[in-house]
């Protein structure tokens, strides 16, 4: 058992040996491979010391090398467009319309973006470059200057408004192809603009400027004549004291003619201007601005020492020129400002004319010296109802005029009043009706104030005062009923009351004269037998038994009453026909005096008409030929 257990341990023993040898000589190695390092890392060091500088060099060289690479880069760049002016300089020089206008634009582009290639150098090289690319792109851009001019100019000759506006003729405007190459050469001239502005020599602006200046003239000589017109058909002789009438003047004309042309020339700057169409068109329609401008203040002087009669012209001109302004506001953008502005005075003037047509109804009313001795109405009042229908027929802008004023403000003088801001675009949701019918009430209040009075100084009797006014009411019912304007503000509740008013009060002082008679037709005799019925109500009246139950100084009463009564009677009649009245006014103050007289007479004729025993010297009219009488007055 000893020998196997030896044997093991002796194989192990061999193989620890084996084992430490091994170990030994990779301590060997190890030292060996060290000693090699540290003669490696020695050399390396030695290496680099010795590259480094060597390396630095290469790489500054590739740098350097990278560098020249662009800069050669760069000078072929440059030398491109240097290239290209020879070529586009024979197509420049030719003109547009040798080189054709597409081959031509192309040369003055590729010209321009040579000359912002080298602008954006800096370098001093190439300044000679930079004017001679200059001095071509200003020649080529006077060229087309000249035939840009030349192409406007074709179509911007004068014409007649009237004749598309009466024929219903579109207003001419620029071709779609003519557009389009107006607007190619107007970008090439700003563009050439743009870098002579660069260099100080000339504006940017220039395309628009002769597209302004040339549009503007053909605005302007075109329109001259309808301005002219609207002044002169507005002007009236000395002896012309009528109201202005609705259309008379040719300012609709003028107005239908600047919508027109403004709106054509509108679409004619959308298409060349595109972007920049709402400036243009507002430098385009400045000298046409300006001639509207003074139209509108020679209009308003003509209109301001005749306001009374000619304030409608006013309120005509702002009912046609506010709607356009907003009109072409919506349609383009522009011009509202300046219609505004153009406006200003006469809009103050008419606003001014509201309170002016209260305090001169007044004061003519107050300059009456004489009234007619019948009756008749007097022509202020036919005036004024003529005043009261054309307010109503221009109620668009007097609304808006009321409106900026406020209710009742129209008594205070324009001069005391703050500046109004008009605003024609009134919609039913802003709209008031009532301010109008407030202040045409307020012409009627001042008209028939005064002329009551004056009524009392100038008419001795009441009655003729009663007809006075009831021939002044009726004229002015008249107007109301047969102007639809007029009734939509003073024809309805409650504002038709105030016609009725005076109507009433005008009766009522008519027929105190009448009261006389009826008063007469009143008895307070006693009877010995039982009261009669009237008639009508009962058994026929029998007239002699009630005369034979009067004492003789009763009937001598009753024949005086009679007596009295006749003569009262006939002095009325034979007044009531020799008054002048209008035809409404004799037939309603016939069937008022009718239903007050013929009542009592009947009445008193049923009971006491045999007191004469029927020999017509007391009793002259039986009940049938009052009733004749009445019905004719």
């Amino acid at each position: 058992m000893v020998a196997p257990k030896n044997a093991a341990f002796a194989e192990e023993s061999a193989e620890v040996e084996v084992l430490l040898a091994s170990l030994g000589k990779t301590k060997d190695l190890t030292k060996r491979i060290t000693a090699s390092l540290t003669r490696l890392d020695g050399s390396g060091k030695i290496v680099r010391d010795a590259i480094g500088p060597i390396y630095g060099n290469t790489k500054q060289l590739q740098i350097t090398s990278q560098n020249i690479a662009k800069v050669n880069e760069a000078i072929e760049k440059f030398k491109q467009p240097l290239d290209t002016r020879g070529r586009e300089e024979s197509i420049i020089r030719s003109g547009p319309k040798s080189a054709g206008l597409p081959a031509y634009l192309g040369a003055l582009k590729r010209v321009d973006k040579a000359l912002t290639d080298m602008n954006s150098t800096n370098m001093r090289s190439n300044q000679q470059a930079i004017s001679d690319f200059h001095s071509l792109l200003t020649t080529g851009a006077n060229q087309l200057n000249d035939m840009y001019r030349q192409m406007i100019q074709e179509d911007s000759q004068t014409i007649e408004p009237l004749h598309y506006i009466t024929k219903q003729i579109p207003f001419p405007t620029y071709s779609n192809d003519k557009a389009q190459n107006l607007s190619q050469i107007g970008m090439a001239i700003t563009s050439a603009g743009v870098q002579s502005a660069r260099m100080g020599q000339r504006e940017d602006d220039s395309a628009a400027r002769v597209y302004a200046e040339l549009r503007g003239d053909y605005l302007q000589s075109s329109l001259q004549n309808l301005a002219t017109a609207s002044i002169m058909t507005s002007k009236r002789r000395g002896d012309d004291t009528g109201i202005y009438r609705e259309g008379s003047s040719g300012v609709g004309a003028y107005v239908n003619g600047i919508e027109g042309m403004f709106l054509a020339e509108a679409e004619n700057t959308s298409r060349i201007f595109r972007n920049d169409a709402g400036r243009v068109l507002t430098l385009t329609c400045g000298k046409a601005m300006a001639t509207f401008s003074r139209t509108m203040a020679d209009l308003n002087n003509v209109i301001k020492p005749r306001i009374l009669n000619d304030c409608f012209l006013a309120y005509e001109i702002l009912d046609l020129v506010t709607p356009l302004s907003y009109r072409l506001d919506q349609r383009t953008g522009q011009l509202r400002p300046q219609f505004a502005e153009a406006l200003r005075p006469l809009r103050e003037t008419a606003r001014s004319s509201l309170n002016e047509i209260l305090t001169q109804t007044k004061k003519q009313a107050e300059s009456i010296s004489t009234l007619p001795p019948d009756g008749k109405t007097i022509p202020l009042v036919s005036q004024t109802a003529t005043r009261l229908q054309n307010l109503a027929t221009f109620d668009r802008p007097i609304l808006a005029l009321l409106s900026s004023i406020g209710d009742g403000n129209w008594k205070t003088p324009a001069g005391m009043a703050s500046p109004s801001n008009l605003n024609l675009e009134l919609t039913p949701s802003t709209e008031n009706p009532t301010l109008l019918s407030h202040y045409l009430l307020d012409i009627i209040d001042a008209l028939f104030t005064t002329l009551a009075a004056r009524s009392q100084a100038l008419h001795p009797k009441k009655p003729l005062q009663g007809i006075f006014q009831l021939n002044s009411v009726a004229v002015l019912t008249r107007a109301v009923q047969s102007s639809p304007d007029l009734a939509r503000y003073l024809g309805i509740s409650p504002h038709n009351a105030k016609l009725d008013a005076y109507r009433k009060a005008g009766s009522s002082l008519y027929l105190t004269a009448w009261r006389d008679p009826a008063n007469h037709l009143f008895d307070q005799i006693q009877t010995s037998a039982s009261r009669p019925l009237s008639s009508g109500t009962g058994p026929a009246i029998d007239s002699t038994s009630v005369i034979k139950s009067l004492s003789s100084k009763d009937k001598d009463k009753i024949k005086e009453k009679f007596r009295l009564f006749n003569a009262s009677f006939d002095e009325l009649v034979s007044r009531h026909k020799s008054l002048h009245m209008e035809s409404e006014v004799r037939a309603g103050l016939a069937r008022e005096i009718q239903s007050l007289i013929e009542p009592l007479y009947t009445r008193f004729w049923d009971r006491y008409h045999e007191v004469d025993k029927g020999k017509g010297k007391v009793v002259r009219y039986d009940k049938g030929a009052l009733g004749t009488i009445l019905a004719g007055l």
